[in-house]
């Protein structure tokens, strides 16, 4: 397994572990619009080492596990780095972007990250299984699609905003450093693209 993917978990795993045993670090780190907007801006980026709980830690580095070698090995380790940082910092943006007047929104974990690791693997390939019977190109749709109910309903604890711009910085960063994927796989592109552009119109429009 790559270093640097050991090294990213291990990070994770000690900036998480940090945040269950002290609660004055957890609150000084976590995403908190109020904070953020008053200038403690690297609550942007350290918001995302802190988890909930263990299975909130354990999901998101079981997703990274299994789908960061897609990435790493179609682009290479310092690729896959750019893809996760940036799409940490997408997740964050996104966030703040569809949350700024809610000054008590508060948000953590890695799934921005990870979810922006998880669609540049589905744009290498887009026909492997998630959970052995569906198509990632196809997983991936109905996740943003979900994820934008989500954002809508606002009846759960989960950051669905963040993982929304997590996946479409990993979209975004994919397609940047890897264009043949324009005419290589065309339709898998296009297909991620139109619930993107259905977020954004929403937003426009007010509806969410």
């Amino acid at each position: 397994m790559s270093i640097v993917l050991i090294a990213i978990i291990l990070l994770n795993v000690l900036v998480s572990f940090k945040g269950f045993n002290d609660i004055s670090f957890f609150r000084k780190y976590e995403f908190h619009i109020g904070s953020i907007r008053s200038g403690d801006q690297v609550r942007m980026f350290s918001s995302a080492f802190l988890h909930a709980d263990i299975s909130h830690l354990f999901f998101n580095m079981l997703t990274l596990f299994f789908f960061a070698p897609v990435v790493i090995g179609y682009m290479g380790e310092l690729s896959f780095l750019l893809v996760y940082f940036s799409s940490l910092i997408f997740g964050s943006l996104l966030t703040l972007l569809l949350h700024k007047d809610d000054y008590s929104y508060r948000a953590i974990g890695a799934s921005g990250a990870v979810t922006g690791v998880l669609f540049s693997a589905i744009l290498f390939e887009p026909m492997m299984m998630i959970n052995f019977f569906i198509p990632a190109y196809l997983f991936g749709i109905l996740y943003l699609l979900y994820s934008i109910y989500g954002m809508r309903a606002k009846n759960d604890n989960i950051g669905h905003t963040a993982h929304f711009g997590g996946a479409i910085g990993g979209y975004l960063i994919t397609l940047v450093k890897e264009p043949h994927m324009f005419t290589d796989n065309t339709l898998t592109v296009v297909a991620l693209a139109i619930p993107i552009a259905i977020l954004f119109i929403m937003a426009k429009l007010g509806k969410l």
